[in-house]
C-alpha cells in the first residue's frame, strides 16, 4: 500500500499549521475561561506568559527544530515524503497522552482559574514555535 506523499515544503508549513491551530486553540479555551473570572486575572496571565516563553525555549523551539530537520532528510533523492512524517512516532503518542491529561484535567473538579496557566503556557509554547516552520528557507 502506498503512503500518502507530500513535498517537504508541504510538509513544513502543515507541521507549522497543526502547532498554530493547537496552540491558538488552547489559548481561545483559556482565553474563554479567563473572561468567566474576576479574580486571579493578572496572576493567570504573568504565570502563564513566562511559562509559555519557556516551554518554548527551552522544549517546543528545539522540538519543531528536531521535526524540521528530519523533514528535510527523509526520504534522500526523493521528491516526497510521507504526509505523516512531520513529527516522529513518539511525538504521536506525546500527542494521545497530552490529549487524555488535557481531558482529565477538563473534567476535574477543579476551578478553571487553575487550568488558564497549563492550557495558555503551553499555547503559547505551541505558537511561538510554530514560527520556526514558517521561517524556515524551505517553507
Amino acid at each position: 500500500m502506498k503512503t500518502p506523499a507530500a513535498d517537504r515544503k508541504v510538509l513544513i508549513l502543515l507541521a507549522g499549521l497543526v502547532w498554530s491551530l493547537v496552540g491558538l486553540g488552547l489559548m481561545t479555551a483559556a482565553a474563554y475561561w479567563l473572561a468567566a473570572e474576576s479574580r486571579g486575572i493578572a496572576v493567570a496571565l504573568g504565570v502563564s506568559i513566562i511559562a509559555g516563553v519557556l516551554i518554548y525555549r527551552l522544549g517546543f523551539s528545539k522540538l519543531a527544530l528536531k521535526n524540521i530537520v528530519r523533514i528535510m532528510q527523509q526520504a534522500p533523492g526523493k521528491d516526497k515524503v510521507c504526509l505523516f512524517a512531520f513529527q516522529d512516532t513518539r511525538s504521536y503518542f506525546i500527542v494521545v497522552i497530552m490529549m487524555a491529561m488535557g481531558y482529565t484535567l477538563r473534567h476535574l473538579p477543579l476551578p478553571r482559574i487553575y487550568l488558564v496557566p497549563v492550557y495558555l503556557s503551553l499555547g503559547l509554547g505551541l505558537l511561538l514555535a510554530s514560527l520556526r516552520y514558517y521561517s524556515h528557507p524551505a517553507a
